[in-house]
């Protein structure tokens, strides 16, 4: 964690000098202190404003922060245990493009960033810390798992009985988690903070409000925000509920290893269909090296081009000379593709071809090419993009389920002793 004497509000430029001689609580052998608390705890708060979700009162606030900081330090020393680092070429490679979509060089970010009188190696080493526990979690969760083609198959038999055109759900979520191996004492206290918090509920309290101040779960701070889930990227537990449930319903109390769930639906909209252009082309690519200079390789590709255009078959002449090997055996077809598949430059050029027309010679990062297009079309849902599109929803909500579990044992696990603050 990153322990400064200053720490600063990035989003109103406020900066709060806070002495670094309080800890406030101990997690394994490492300690947390009193400035990375306050320091998150104004992060959230304007965080909070700016989404509009109420901020919990000063104490409920600081517990989650606090647990939050936890979570985030028992990562990073997982990340430290396991040998997950991210070395200064990736992470300059990271500010660079955040500077980038702020329309910044590296150079002048940095410039703003100190002209606010923010501290740019603060911001760089909270930027690591992120791209650190990112990659943990892909190389402890994501990375292992895995989709059967069965699974996918299920999956797309499923929208098919269900009419095919799917919907998406905006939900809301509130956790009240129970330890695994819970004592009964611990069950009970969790049974009657979910009653405090259906009785919020049903006096008309503001369901984010009511999830920022109470609920466990990872999106507490954010009003138990869940985001838009596809059907297929809802958690098991959820799956067979939340379809059911009408816009602004809560569901009754789920029950998981994790706890108590409460969620509520607060948007959803049919997904419209979806159409891929695809494109039917060949082409013959000449590759450059120690021998075949750029001007070798353009001047032989315009002499093949003249001898297509004078009535010699394409598809020989790519057998015999283009340097794709995978593409050369058929005649340098490249068959039906989707949009998005080819690099840029070769896009580019097949953007301004109309069917039949073979392209100048150009060049892209594999070399020297010209086309020939043959047809487009627009295919609704191809296959491959729907088996693409499943197995991408099942692993995002396998990754969801497995990484509550990879934390909350994280949590169990360790050691924290609280002190007074």
């Amino acid at each position: 964690m990153i322990r400064v004497l200053l720490f600063t509000l990035f989003m109103t430029g406020s900066v709060y000098a806070v002495p670094l001689d309080r800890i406030i609580a101990v997690v394994n052998n490492e300690v947390l202190l009193e400035s990375e608390l306050i320091e998150m705890e104004n992060t959230v708060k304007q965080k909070a404003h700016q989404q509009r979700v109420a901020v919990p009162p000063k104490e409920i606030l600081q517990k989650q922060v606090l647990e939050r900081l936890i979570i985030q330090q028992l990562q990073l020393q997982t990340a430290a245990r396991v040998g997950v680092r991210v070395g200064d070429d990736a992470l300059n490679a990271a500010l660079r493009q955040i500077a980038g979509n702020n329309q910044l060089s590296l150079r002048e970010f940095r410039d703003v960033l100190e002209n606010d009188g923010f501290s740019f190696i603060d911001f760089r080493e909270s930027i690591r810390e992120e791209m650190i526990i990112s990659r943990l979690r892909k190389s402890q969760v994501e990375d292992r798992i895995l989709v059967s083609d069965r699974e996918i198959d299920n999956f797309l038999a499923t929208q098919i009985a269900q009419g095919g055109g799917e919907e998406t759900y905006h939900l809301l979520h509130i956790l009240i988690s129970v330890p695994e191996a819970a004592l009964p004492e611990q069950v009970q206290a969790a049974q009657e903070k979910l009653t405090k918090v259906q009785a919020l509920l049903a006096e008309g309290v503001n369901f984010s409000t009511v999830a920022s101040g109470y609920s466990d779960g990872q999106n507490a701070l954010e009003g138990g925000d869940l985001g838009w889930r596809k059907k297929g990227e809802l958690p098991s537990l959820f799956a067979d509920v939340v379809p059911k449930l009408s816009v602004a319903d809560v569901s009754d109390v789920l029950r998981s290893g994790s706890g108590f769930h409460l969620v509520k639906l607060a948007e959803k909209k049919s997904e419209e269909t979806h159409m891929v252009k695809q494109t039917l082309a060949s082409h013959i690519l000449i590759k450059t090296n120690q021998l075949t200079t750029d001007k070798d390789a353009e001047d032989r590709l315009n002499i093949l081009r003249e001898r297509v255009l004078n009535g010699d078959d394409f598809a020989e002449l790519a057998r015999a000379h283009s340097d794709d090997t995978g593409t050369a055996i058929e005649g340098g077809s490249l068959g039906w593709f989707s949009s998005g598949t080819m690099v840029p430059e070769f896009e580019e050029k097949l953007d301004t071809l109309a069917n039949g027309e073979i392209s100048d010679v150009f060049k892209s990062r594999f070399g020297w090419h010209f086309i020939k297009l043959y047809d487009r079309r627009e295919e609704n849902m191809a296959e491959e993009f729907q088996r693409s599109q499943a197995r991408q929803q099942i692993h995002k909500r396998k990754a969801a389920e497995e990484l509550e579990g990879w934390l909350r044992q994280l949590r169990d696990e360790a050691y924290v002793e609280y002190r007074d603050f």
